[in-house]
């Protein structure tokens, strides 16, 4: 299953395909002015039961050359069967999709970062039959920054900023630049700012980079199911017996992160459905929305099956 987080990633790619240039730049990878970003599925899966999926992969089409793939793994530390997990994702993708593909590895540590680069090679008797060469950002080429301004142009390239410096003496610095940014940014594309938010929620998660970041911030999480921000204070609600006014907030924020979810899958969301989420008090209820929301193929799915939703609207089947 994609998470809300890919597809987030996605929906924001597509829109500002921009923001990849940065991150093109450390790479030493040429990046057009002007280029189109769709999703691609993630599931490159032949024969089950032996899955495998790409963190996220993106069809690029820069406005200067051929379209080309971009598939994106985040990876915290060695893993000596990922070698054959890379080699298998770039041929199978190419096979596919008939496009040059580049895998782009997003490392938290040098180590693991100088180990990333390979070569990985599948050969024997001397033979190579075929050879990855992953693009690393890492500690070593990701830049330190440190400033609320900078970061405000370079979002993407601060969010990997940050992860990539997570653990080193400087990684602070980074969040509190991204943290003023994210929020200034929120004020006129809650978006883009909320899913930058819950991405560095989500992956730097329970270390101390993590607590800092979640001090940080203050506004509304984006992305729900992930112990992140929002549900974090959802749950202590629940559990402490807030006053009704205490949960008619935290519904509030619930029924905003069901609608958000609803967005960013691309499913319509009739006028009467909107109205039932956003007035419902009841907790569980939504929290059950909440995690339907993140599986459901039309809106519908997040009710019981007498819900009649209305023809004007067309549904994503």
């Amino acid at each position: 299953m994609v998470t809300s987080a890919h597809e987030g990633m996605h929906r924001i790619f597509q829109e500002r395909p921009e923001i990849l240039a940065p991150v093109f730049g450390v790479l030493g990878v040429p990046f057009a002015p002007k280029a189109t970003v769709d999703a691609v599925t993630t599931d490159v899966t032949e024969a089950r039961p032996l899955e495998r999926r790409v963190d996220t992969v993106l069809r690029i089409g820069p406005s200067d050359g051929e379209d080309f793939l971009l598939a994106i793994e985040s990876q915290s530390g060695k893993n000596k069967e990922k070698a054959a997990s890379w080699a298998y994702y770039v041929a199978y993708l190419q096979s596919k999709f008939g496009l040059p593909v580049l895998l782009v590895v997003v490392c938290q540590d040098r180590a693991t970062a100088k180990w990333a680069v390979g070569p990985f090679d599948c050969g024997t008797r001397g033979w190579t039959a075929q050879r990855t060469y992953p693009l690393v950002a890492g500690p070593d080429n990701l830049p330190v920054i440190t400033d609320a301004r900078t970061a405000s142009k370079n979002l993407a390239l601060a969010v990997f900023s940050a992860v990539a410096h997570a653990r080193g003496p400087q990684g602070g610095a980074i969040l509190k630049a991204i943290a003023r940014a994210v929020q200034e940014l929120h004020q006129t594309d809650p978006v883009t700012a909320g899913y930058f938010a819950e991405f560095l929620d989500i992956t730097l998660g329970n270390s101390p980079a993590g607590d800092q970041w979640r001090k940080d911030m203050t506004f509304v999480s984006y992305f729900p199911g992930r112990g992140t921000v929002r549900e974090t204070a959802y749950l202590e609600g629940k559990a402490e017996g807030k006053a009704e006014g205490k949960a008619a907030g935290i519904a509030e924020g619930e029924a905003k992160s069901i609608l958000s979810v609803l967005e960013v899958r691309g499913i319509p969301v009739p006028d009467s459905v909107r109205e039932r989420i956003t007035s419902c008090i009841d907790l569980d209820q939504m929290d059950a929305w909440l995690q339907r929301s993140l599986t459901a193929e039309r809106v519908a799915d997040l009710f019981s099956e007498d819900l009649e939703v209305p023809s004007s609207t067309p549904e994503q089947g």
